[in-house]
Parts: C-alpha cells; structure tokens; sequence
C-alpha cells in the first residue's frame, strides 16, 4: 500500500479531475496497484469510520459484535458494489461500441468514487452529518471527465453512457445495501444476540 500515492491520487482528483486523468490515462497501471494503493484503502477507511461509528455513536443496546459486523458489512457493500459497477460500465461500454477492456471501467468507478468514498467516512462515523453525502455527487463530474479521457466516446454517446452508468450503479448499491443488511441481522440476531 503507497499512502503518499493514496493522498496524492485523492487530492488531485478532488482538486483537478481534468489534470488527474491526463496522468491516469498517460500511466499503465495494472489493477492490482490502483486496487491495493487507493481503492481498499479508501473502503478500509470508510469500514473503520463506520466501525467506530455504530460502536460508539448509535449502538447503544447492542453488544459490539454488531459494530464489528456493520464495518465487515460496509466494506463487502463498497468492494462488492464498485466491482459490480465496473463490470456493467465494462458492459455499457462494449453495448456501445466504446471498447470493452475492465481494467478502464474499473478506474473509471473507483477513481471517481473518491468523493463519496471521504463522505462515508465523515458520514458513517457521525451519522447526524448525514447530508455531507450530498458532496458525493461531485464523482459524477469526475466520472464524466475521465469518461472523455479515458474512452472518448462521440458526442452523442456520453450522456446515454453516464445516464446508463448511474441508474446501474443506483440498482447494484440498492440491492446490495438490502441484501448485506439483512444477512448482518440475521447473523447478529441468529449468533451473537
């Protein structure tokens, strides 16, 4: 794990997403690098954050068995649901004859997920700062930048790409969110309750 290329990568993206993905799109890394030096750091945070934050802000009644499966249960959530995503972005892209290589699409969700990645953290540590998830939104331009850098679609493709991209990823989050909350219940309330 490279922290120095994790705060770089971050505030680059955050600050000149246009600048960011000239360098992404320059650089040849595989995606074990972008995998191990910046995305599992970020969900690591943002488990821990969510950790730290059911154990001593919201469970009360619990024992902390429940805080512990709710850090396990944030980051399967964020691993499972960037994968997912990068694989229907993989999918979007060949449906529209924009390429079709994963190792794209996969920078494409997780770079662009920084700023919901650092708004969970805050968020899922202080729940009543809730809104702050509305920064989010911000990875939506930054999808759309490295979206032009990355794979150059015509004109005409781009907000059919992005419009396609956000209602899969809204699906594939949804579902997972339903899915891993009630298997961490039930494991709680069947194992340690």
């Amino acid at each position: 794990m490279d922290l120095r290329f994790l705060y770089q990568r971050t505030k680059h993206f955050i600050i000149s997403p246009v600048k960011a993905w000239e360098v992404v799109h320059r650089e040849n890394r595989p995606i074990k690098y972008v995998r191990g030096s910046f995305f599992l750091p970020l969900i690591m945070l943002v488990s821990i954050s969510s950790l730290f934050g059911s154990l001593f802000f919201i469970n009360n009644t619990l024992k902390p068995m429940y805080s512990i499966l709710t850090g396990i249960n944030t980051f399967l959530f964020l691993y499972l649901g960037v994968y997912a995503s990068a694989f229907i972005v993989n999918e979007i892209t060949r449906a529209l004859d924009l390429g079709h290589e994963f190792l794209t699409a996969f920078k494409l969700v997780a770079y662009s997920m920084a700023p919901i990645f650092l708004s969970l953290t805050v968020s899922r540590l202080f729940e009543s700062l809730l809104f702050i998830n509305i920064l989010g939104l911000y990875g939506l331009y930054i999808f759309w930048i490295g979206m032009e850098k990355m794979i150059n679609p015509a004109e005409h493709k781009k907000l059919p790409m992005l419009i396609a991209t956000v209602i899969s990823m809204i699906i594939i989050f949804g579902l997972l969110q339903i899915v891993l909350s009630r298997l961490t219940e039930t494991v709680y309330f069947a194992l340690f309750a």
